[in-house]
């Protein structure tokens, strides 16, 4: 009697297989969009970082320092244009070769 019972509670098993066609295209596609654009603002913000900071002290060594901060300067011009930002970039190294030869002649 009591096994009667049992077998008339106990529900069949699901077909997994039939339920396939209809949910085909219930998938997710968060993470391939936000993957590729989660670091896009984050690697120009260093790469112009490089080249203001290169700048600002090839400007500073026409003040003190002359040697120190134009060699400065010019490494992270050529880092600057290395990332990719090739104006900044240039204007330091410009800028600390120009204070380096004016300290050298004058």
């Amino acid at each position: 009697m009591d096994e009667n019972k049992r077998s008339s509670d106990i529900q069949p098993a699901p077909h997994r297989g039939e339920d396939n066609d209809k949910r085909r295209y219930d998938e997710e596609y968060a993470a391939e969009i936000v993957g590729r654009d989660v670091g896009v603002n984050k690697g120009t913000e260093t790469i112009s970082t490089y080249g203001w900071i290169g700048i600002v002290l090839s400007f500073l060594s026409f003040l003190i320092w002359p040697l120190l901060l134009a060699v400065a300067g010019i490494v992270l011009g050529f880092m600057s244009r290395s990332k990719g930002a090739d104006t900044l970039g240039n204007i330091a190294i410009g800028i600390g070769v120009l204070s380096i030869i004016l300290r050298l002649f004058i």
